[in-house]
């Protein structure tokens, strides 16, 4: 029976797996029909549910309350999805404003509804003084009505007769992540019509299957409250217990053009400190002039300043001089090929020598880059890219804008990595040394105070970006790195108290997760959240997940370790004990990836009506979450029971999380993909 389990278990892995790249190939709907809702796979979870109860009762797991109600509360998290697909009900509704609906689309055919839905209104919500959408809002009329046939017929008969009453009944309003509730029905909003005299909404109707998951959740929940309560967390922890002005104005007043060393005409320093302080809307936001100067320079130079020259004085003189900035060599081009064939000489090209390409730029997917940037330098030119705060805004506080312009200061991205990769380094070198000797003790102290030292800036840099952004910073790639990053050295620092590999080990991971976001060009830049992504469950979801992952990094590094002594033939005390601090370590990252998992599913549950839909992002998540699973029975496994094969297993294993995390963004796409 055990043969039989692993069997359907590495089955599942590599089917799922695969499933994600044929869904890349041949799109969502061939994957879903053919694999996700085929009869197959559901009998291979099915089987897989039936052998894992027969087991949990043979081994009579009531013994032990918190495993037992972990592997249960699986059980029922499974019996509720499949409640869920064979009784629950989806489907899409059209509403124009004023006119009763009670017809919906379940994509096959029509169904009724037991009720009319009337659109009284469909209105966008606006982050202030731009065009970005904070959020979708339908007003709706719900109210009771003879029901009728997609063709037309009364059923009023068959069902009894309601009142009609257009205007009466329930009345609310359906936003993004606020849904909806009437008599088991609920209503999301969807998509809407671009005169905004319609809307679409998805209609879901599930309430035995969401009924079972959710006791699931709870069932898992409490296992882990369990858990943490026996698992003595401590123990393992290491302890014992200015006023705005309008920026056309502005500029109509500075007409003093100061000089500079290449007698480029822009504004004197003087006034180019004065003009970073100016409040624009930028990325659909309110910022200071000094991060679109910055981000505009480095865009199209590479770096924040030119010849000695700020940004905002680069971009002054865009606006006032274009006839003369357009022969500067200020547009860098990476791609060489590409500069020979435009015949550009050197790194950098002049905008006059590029718009006799403005054809071939515009059509050739190669040339994207350098069409951007010269299309950002023809908007400045014309004076149409930059946007002024409205007089009906309220504009941020001298010290918001004093703080974006000191996190517009700090190049922290640069500075983390190239600091923590070389502290890294050393420490891991100090580690071996003392490993030797034993008489590196007092480095390694002072390796522990960089390390708080780290944290702290970590968690400040952090705190600023939030402060600024006005949200939780968890909304981006870079966003979310950041926090890895933070999260790694938090853990790092803690462990560090019972032992000293993880100094090192923190250093070189919290180093590597900011060179990657250095290297691909995460964009750093501070954006409105989509509307869909305004919610606290999300960042719950994203925490957890990330706090997860980075302690499986540290898995993967001690593996690396363990590793290495066996292959110098230290075995012993030392290595028994860093298989059992890995297991610790994986258990609760177990723990918190199967929290952060459901966390989403609850989100996308409130979001869309539909806590599961194989995206990609789930489907790897769910693999790493069951790969991970399989060294918590080592007991029972025997290839896991030599230190040489586990610590080979769990070093694969984080292949799973690399494939979640970086795999799926950059090769598979999803709905994971959006930021």
């Amino acid at each position: 029976m055990n043969k039989a389990l692993t069997i359907i278990f590495v089955v599942l892995l590599i089917v799922m797996g695969a499933a994600t790249f044929i869904e890349h190939a041949e799109g969502t709907e061939y994957a879903q029909t053919n694999i996700y809702h085929s009869w197959w796979f559901f009998a291979l979870w099915t089987m897989l549910a039936l052998l894992s109860l027969i087991i949990l009762i043979k081994r009579k797991i009531w013994r032990r309350p918190a495993t037992g109600l972990l592997h249960l509360s699986f059980i029922v998290i499974l019996l509720g999805a499949a409640t869920s697909y064979f009784t629950g009900k989806e489907g899409v509704v059209h509403l124009r404003k004023g006119i009763a609906q009670q017809i919906y689309s379940d994509g096959k055919t029509n169904q009724i509804l037991p009720f009319t839905l009337t659109l009284d209104s469909f209105v966008i919500d606006y982050y202030p003084g731009t065009n970005a959408p904070a959020d979708f809002i339908s007003y709706v009329s719900i109210s009771k009505a003879p029901l009728s046939s997609p063709e037309g017929d009364t059923l009023a008969s068959i069902e009894g007769n309601f009142e009609a009453s257009p205007r009466g009944g329930l009345e609310g309003a359906i936003s993004m992540n606020n849904p909806l509730k009437f008599e088991g029905y609920r209503f999301f909003q969807s998509s809407f019509d671009r005169d905004l005299l319609g809307t679409v909404l998805s209609i879901k109707h599930d309430p035995w299957g969401i009924f079972i998951t959710y006791t699931g959740y709870i069932l898992l929940l409490l296992s882990i409250i369990l858990r943490l309560l026996g698992g003595k967390v401590m123990r393992l922890l290491g302890g014992k217990t200015s006023k705005p002005h309008n920026l056309i104005t502005l500029t109509l007043c500075l007409i003093s053009i100061g000089a500079t060393a290449r007698s480029l005409p822009t504004v004197s320093d003087e006034k180019a400190e004065q003009m970073a302080r100016m409040q624009v809307i930028y990325n659909d936001r309110i910022a200071p002039f000094n991060t679109l100067a910055q981000d505009i320079v480095k865009k199209i130079y590479g770096s924040d300043s030119y010849h000695g020259l700020s940004a905002e004085q680069v971009v002054y003189g865009w606006i006032a001089r274009p006839d003369v900035w357009k022969d500067e060599p200020l547009i860098k081009i990476k791609d060489s090929r590409l500069r020979e064939e435009l015949g550009i000489k050197g790194n950098y090209a002049c905008l006059s020598e590029l718009t006799k390409h403005i054809d071939k730029l515009a059509s050739n997917p190669s040339y994207r880059s350098v069409d951007e940037k010269v299309g950002i330098l023809l908007m400045l030119a014309n004076g149409i890219l930059i946007k002024p705060l409205p007089k009906d805004v309220a504009p941020l506080t001298k010290e918001r804008v004093e703080a974006e312009i000191l996190y517009n200061a700090i190049p922290f991205n640069k500075i983390m990595f190239m600091y923590h990769l070389s502290l890294g380094v050393i420490a891991f070198i100090i580690f071996l040394l003392n490993q030797r000797t034993g008489k590196m003790k007092t480095a390694m102290t002072l390796l522990k105070a960089l390390s708080c030292i780290s944290l702290a800036f970590i968690s400040a840099y952090y705190l600023l970006r939030w402060y600024i952004g006005g949200r939780i910073p968890m909304g981006n790639g870079y966003e979310t790195m950041l926090f890895m990053s933070l999260c790694i050295m938090l853990i790092s620092v803690v462990m560090q108290r019972r032992t000293i590999m993880f100094t090192p080990f923190g250093f070189l991971l919290s180093g590597f997760t900011m060179l990657v976001a250095h290297l691909s060009d995460m964009n750093p830049q501070l954006t409105p959240l989509m509307p869909v992504l305004s919610s606290p469950l999300l960042t719950l979801h994203v925490s957890v997940i990330m706090m997860a992952y980075a302690l499986l990094s540290f898995t993967a590094l001690l593996s690396l370790w363990g590793l290495i002594n066996l292959s110098t033939h230290k075995l012993g005390l030392a290595t028994r004990q860093l298989v059992n601090s890995s297991t610790k370590i994986t258990t609760y990252a177990v723990l918190l990836l199967a929290i952060g998992i459901f966390l989403g599913a609850v989100w996308a549950n409130v979001s869309w009506g539909r806590y599961w839909g194989w995206d990609p992002k789930e489907v790897w998540a769910l693999i790493t979450l069951l790969v991970y699973s399989v060294p918590l029975h080592r007991k029972s496994i025997k290839f896991l029971q030599n230190p040489k094969y586990y610590h080979l297993y769990m070093l694969l294993a984080f292949l799973t999380v690399l494939m979640t995390y970086f795999g799926v963004n950059y090769f598979l796409g999803g709905m994971h993909s959006y930021a």
